[in-house]
C-alpha cells in the first residue's frame, strides 16, 4: 500500500515537472498531454522503440495488447502521471495569464 502511494506521488511529480519544462521551453501548453499516451505505451510494452519504425503494425498491435493486460494498480499509477501533465498545463496557463513570461 505504501508503495502505491509513493508511486502515485512520484509519477505525478515526475510528469508534472517534465511537462512543465517542456511547456516552458517549447511554449506548447498541452503538448505533453498529447504525447503521454505514447510514453505509457513505451513504459508498458516490452518492445524496443526501433521496432515501432521497422514494423509498426506488429509493434502497435503487441503494444496495445500489453496495454490491455495491465492491472488496476498500474492504471492508477499511470493515471497519476496523466493528471500531472494536465495539471502542468493549467499551471502554465495560469502563470502566463498572470504575466509571468517563461522564456
Amino acid at each position: 500500500m505504501i508503495q502505491l502511494i509513493v508511486s502515485v506521488v512520484l509519477f505525478f511529480v515526475i510528469f508534472f515537472g517534465i511537462a512543465f519544462i517542456l511547456n516552458m521551453l517549447l511554449r506548447r501548453t498541452w503538448l505533453m498531454a498529447f504525447i503521454y499516451p505514447f510514453i505509457v505505451l513505451f513504459i508498458v510494452d516490452k518492445i524496443s522503440i526501433g521496432e515501432y519504425f521497422s514494423s509498426p503494425k506488429k509493434a502497435f498491435s503487441t503494444g496495445f495488447s500489453e496495454l490491455m493486460s495491465i492491472t488496476g494498480v498500474d492504471v492508477v499509477i499511470l493515471s497519476a502521471g496523466l493528471i500531472g501533465t494536465i495539471a502542468s498545463g493549467f499551471v502554465i496557463k495560469f502563470l502566463r495569464k498572470n504575466g509571468y513570461q517563461m522564456f
